[in-house]
């Protein structure tokens, strides 16, 4: 069960991106005009957030500052060498790559903001050379599920909650995908072996600040806590910051994630909350693709071998990101993305269509 928070899930947070009439020049100090974007609003405090889009740098930084005219505080992420963005950071930011490309967003927390300064630089790295796991899969950890519900809502992005929607939350902004957006997914495994594939489109439960799922050199709190155990869990087990989370609430579940409630009941096929397994794909390395339905809430069967007739193992949602670990051949489905018999592996004994997934390359024969 979701419990509000002041920037928290039910907080909505987002705007539409403004197109350019042309592509501005490659530059290491830029502006982005504020002024004018449209902006979402809500929690309490209200609070907003607006996409101010990527940016490509002349010369290659992994360091960034923001100024900023007006409220707010600015948010930047640097696009990796394998396609695939970093976290999203506070700026003034060190990012764990050198990148050339760089995007921003504003978090206003009351007012508004007409402008943003920023400046990218080359600096010592004070962070891991780069955030990718070992694991091609991603980081994954055990932690405790609650079902969030809120249906009528507007999540951190922007999404309306629907009846049985397909989405997740986790308690920090930095994995937090853009609205119809999957760059920032999960695989959420429970005990009976189901698993759903589903973004991240919701801050909490409980912080906003507590990336679990990183090593203490670049956990944004709690960076005693060991890696991979969220706050609330460490607060409601072992009395942790006096047994509150960061707003300074009596925490009453170790709840880790929420989970929409298709992904809760019809994806994972539970109860009642419950312990599952969380990988945090964008952690991990390897092909990555995007799962598509024609319906924007539809979702994808997820089956345990390369054939529609085989058992149903679990779902994907229309955005999700999948990590491929290799492809086969199996029964021909026909998809939002043509005709083809070619199944991808997303784990062990999962497989899905490739007809349903978009932007997959690199993948090599199981």
């Amino acid at each position: 069960m979701r419990y509000l928070l002041p920037l928290v899930a039910g907080a909505a947070l987002v705007a539409a991106l403004a197109s350019p009439a042309q592509a501005a020049p490659a530059s290491n100090e830029w502006t982005a005009d504020v002024g004018g974007r449209a902006v979402t609003w809500g929690g309490s405090p209200r609070t907003g957030l607006i996409e101010l889009g990527s940016h490509r740098l002349a010369q290659p930084a992994n360091a960034v500052t923001a100024a900023v005219t007006g409220d707010g505080v600015v948010d930047v992420r640097g696009l990796r060498a394998d396609g695939q963005w970093t976290e999203w950071l506070e700026a003034p930011a060190t990012l764990p790559v050198t990148t050339s490309t760089i995007e921003t967003r504003v978090v206003l927390s009351s007012g508004k903001a007409s402008r943003v300064k920023l400046t990218a630089t080359q600096a010592p790295a004070t962070v891991a050379a780069d955030d990718v796991s070992v694991a091609a899969a991603g980081r994954s950890y055990r932690v405790y599920a609650t079902r969030e519900g809120l249906v009528g809502g507007t999540t951190a992005n922007g999404h309306v909650i629907r009846s049985r929607d397909h989405f997740v939350a986790l308690p920090s902004r930095r994995g937090l995908a853009g609205k119809n957006s999957g760059n920032y997914s999960v695989q959420v495994c429970a005990s009976n072996g189901r698993c759903e594939w589903a973004p991240v489109w919701d801050v909490g439960p409980w912080n906003t600040k507590d990336d679990y799922w990183n090593p203490a050199a670049t956990r944004e709190m709690w960076k005693d806590l060991p890696q991979g155990k969220p706050e609330a869990q460490a607060a409601y087990e072992n009395n942790y910051n006096g047994g509150k989370d960061q707003f300074g609430r009596e925490v009453a579940n170790p709840a880790g994630i929420d989970l929409a409630d298709g992904t809760f009941w019809d994806g994972l096929k539970l109860t009642n909350n419950a312990w599952v397994t969380v990988t945090y794909l964008w952690t991990g390395s390897g092909p990555v693709g995007t799962v598509r339905t024609a319906d924007a809430a539809g979702t994808v069967n997820v089956r345990s071998g390369a054939t529609s007739t085989a058992s149903q193992v679990g779902i994907a949602a229309n955005y999700a990101q999948v990590r491929v670990t290799c492809q086969l051949t199996g029964q021909s489905v026909t998809g939002t993305q043509g005709t083809s018999n070619v199944w991808y592996r997303i784990a062990s004994g999962k497989h899905v269509a490739k007809a349903y997934v978009a932007g997959v390359s690199g993948a090599t024969a199981c």
